[in-house]
């Protein structure tokens, strides 16, 4: 089997289920050593075994992403150990209430926006310099429509993604001039926890699966991926331009 990421380091975020878990079994796959961040140290354990029975290897890192100083630690473990890192994606998210937003308290407004925007910022600060030191570095950023449909009741979570967008877009046209790429992905309606949670009454079984996901991210990870501050969008598998705002 050809290995494309053979001797990369790549970070995971949301690594214990779902895209993240799949992604970071894909990745492994793929050759990539890998850093794999979650709150569930079961999970990641799970992920251990089956990266192991894959041949591949992985670094379990227990982290809730709201430490952000935890953040800023595993960013100079991975200097000393490593000295650059290959591939970013920032996966994990939570779907937040789903609710009016007259009626949303503020604990869930700000845990949402924690996890949502203020890790991937903090996962940038912390990444780029050992992005930058990769000759290839690549960032991918879960996204979802909801950014862009502003729907009823769903306000946190759409608006988390919303800033998520423009923030990995600010960071693609302040690194364009380099070698690192950064990009976003949108897996659409997938088989995960997280999607059950908010449409319960959807039958899971007409949804693709994590693992179909990934396979589409790894390509947008490798030193041939060109593109940067663009929009995968997995449902019609095209690569997607940013509209420019009005003048």
């Amino acid at each position: 089997m050809t290995q494309p990421l053979a001797s990369r380091i790549a970070l995971v975020s949301g690594a214990s289920r779902g895209i993240g878990y799949a992604t970071a079994r894909a990745l492994a796959k793929a050759g990539a050593h890998v850093i794999a961040v979650a709150r569930t140290q079961g999970g990641l354990e799970e992920l251990d075994d089956d990266i192991r029975k894959d041949g591949g290897n992985a670094t379990l890192v227990p982290l809730n992403l709201t430490d952000f100083d935890g953040i800023a630690r595993l960013g100079a473990a991975l200097n000393e150990r490593h000295g650059k890192l290959d591939i970013l994606i920032g996966n994990a998210g939570i779907a937040g209430p789903s609710s009016p937003l007259g009626h949303i308290e503020m604990k869930p407004w700000q845990d949402v926006m924690a996890i949502n925007v203020t890790a991937n910022f903090q996962l940038i600060r912390c990444m780029e310099p050992l992005l930058q030191q990769s000759d290839a570095g690549r960032a991918v950023f879960v996204t979802a429509s909801a950014a862009g449909e502003a729907n009823a009741y769903r306000g946190p979570y759409a608006a988390s993604k919303a800033a998520l967008d423009t923030l990995a877009r600010c960071w693609a046209n302040e690194t364009a001039s380099t070698p690192l790429r950064v990009n976003l992905f949108d897996p659409g309606p997938i088989r995960t926890r997280m999607r059950a949670t908010v449409f319960p009454g959807e039958d899971p079984m007409t949804l693709d699966t994590p693992e179909q996901v990934a396979d589409l991210i790894i390509p947008m990870c490798l030193p041939s991926w060109s593109e940067t501050g663009k929009l995968y969008d997995y449902a019609s598998r095209e690569v997607m331009s940013f509209g420019s705002p009005p003048a």
